[in-house]
């Protein structure tokens, strides 16, 4: 849960550290501002995703169900600023299927969290086979990282790719290569 006088007096602390007067009219309001914001970008931290997969449904069907383009913002653990992009999730169903936006809001659960690219990828692959028990799971996460390409190296339009296999996905290049196929 989100201590909004905690983050206000902050962000108050933040404002004087670089120089700037906390009285000045466009700032006044700031350090709420940005309590309201961290509620929001952050909500995911007291979010149970178990809520978010235990919406199925039966099936027959062991076919790949991909979706793909899901838009994530989230927030570099290491200097706090964003990286966002795309999350690609694939996987093989055993017997349930989950509902369709469910794997967009499981993204959306860990990336509103602080977090690193990589763990996040990781974390919805896992989440995914502890909840729903498919044969397989893949995650794709594409993402320009902000402490990569406003500072630092300055290098934008960069992308940081990371990957997780599970179940029959590790090892099957077929069913990998399928997974990237259908992405494209």
């Amino acid at each position: 849960m989100i201590d909004k006088e905690k983050v206000e007096a902050a962000v108050r602390l933040l404002l004087e550290g670089i120089g700037e007067d906390i009285h000045r009219e466009g700032l006044v309001e700031t350090p709420a501002r940005i309590a309201r914001m961290y509620e929001e970008i952050y909500g995911g931290m007291d979010e149970d995703v178990a809520l978010h997969l235990s919406k199925t449904f039966q099936v027959d069907s062991h076919e790949m169900v991909l979706e793909k383009d899901i838009t994530f913002y989230s927030t570099c653990e290491h200097h706090l600023m964003p990286f966002y992009g795309k999350a690609h999730v694939a996987y093989i169903p055993d017997g349930r299927v989950l509902g369709l936006s469910k794997l967009a809001r499981t993204v959306e659960t860990f990336a509103r969290r602080l977090q690193i690219q990589e763990q996040l990828t990781v974390q919805i692959a896992d989440a995914l086979m502890e909840h729903l028990a498919p044969r397989g799971v893949m995650v794709m996460m594409e993402a320009e990282h902000m402490c990569m390409t406003m500072r630092g190296i300055k290098k934008p339009g960069s992308r940081t790719v990371s990957i997780a296999t599970r179940g029959v996905f590790e090892g099957d290049m077929q069913l990998q290569n399928t997974f990237f196929q259908m992405i494209r």
